[in-house]
């Protein structure tokens, strides 16, 4: 089916924070749309796509940049997916929306830790975690398998966005601020590396065994704080200006720049 994809075609201003119900509803989606184009992205990639999006310099419309992320293309097209339904469609955005709003919310509170309960969380997943705590069983079924790291699929979803829109995230010429620009974006970039280091922490259950080391951990925070420093940054910015390049005017008695063989001031200059 056609999709129809405009950026005030679905609007909720709701700031509700989704359930683990609708991030499950999302997956669901997700899954469905891989069925018809298998690069459809997982939703913690998602995540770090919106958390860059919404931090970047230049609002980019919905229209811009969710086909970027989803291929959505027209009816027939090649190596492009499509939602099952016009409901489906509508309620993928409709939950999109809602988590936009709650992300957005989130990068402009003033906050002090990130333990905060104001303060941006990632809905990411501790995939190695999730994997040491299955019976053994399947665990050996699942032997050899790369396995992503804690945090890593999100900043790979936020770095895709800086390699789609290069131009949102050139260096202004303030130093300060290029500084600023270049360190979060190494925190970013650091955490799409793998953690080779050992296991010390167990994220969201004490009784799991360890999956993710301190140095991960703490670059998984340098890499939160950096997403709200890029959008500080940039909202104090604002968009580009583009350049406006002058174009030097004939003399009157000069030959017209269209190539008509009169004088400018009989020309275009008349």
């Amino acid at each position: 089916m056609t999709q129809d994809i405009t950026p005030d075609t679905f609007i909720d201003t709701s700031n509700e924070p989704l359930s683990p119900d609708e991030f499950d509803a999302i997956d669901t989606i997700l899954d469905d749309l891989r069925s018809r184009y298998d690069e459809t992205p997982q939703w913690e990639f998602c995540e770090g796509f919106m958390a860059a999006v919404i931090c970047c310099r230049r609002v980019i419309p919905q229209s811009e940049y969710l086909p970027v992320l989803l291929a959505i293309g027209e009816e027939g097209g090649e190596d492009e997916g499509s939602f099952a339904s016009p409901e489906q469609q509508a309620e993928f955005f409709s939950l999109w929306t809602r988590r936009w709003n709650e992300v957005a919310h989130a990068l402009n509170q003033e906050v002090e830790a990130l333990d905060d309960d104001a303060a941006y969380h990632p809905e990411v997943m501790d995939v190695r975690g999730a994997v040491a705590a299955l019976p053994e069983a399947e665990r050996a079924e699942m032997a050899g398998e790369a396995l992503p790291s804690f945090g890593q699929v999100w900043a790979l979803g936020f770095m895709f966005v800086v390699e789609a829109w290069p131009d949102e995230w050139t260096a202004p010429r303030d130093k300060e601020a290029a500084k600023l620009l270049n360190s979060a974006l190494e925190a970013m970039v650091a955490l799409t590396e793998d953690d080779t280091d050992e296991p010390t922490l167990s994220i969201f259950d004490d009784e799991a065994p360890p999956s993710v080391s301190v140095k991960r951990l703490n670059a998984f925070a340098d890499a939160v704080w950096a997403v709200y420093d890029l959008r500080a940054m940039w909202s104090n910015f604002g968009p580009r200006v583009e350049t406006v390049r002058a174009v030097a005017t004939p003399g009157r008695n000069d030959p017209c720049s269209c190539g008509s063989g009169k004088k400018y001031k009989k020309c275009c200059g008349a």
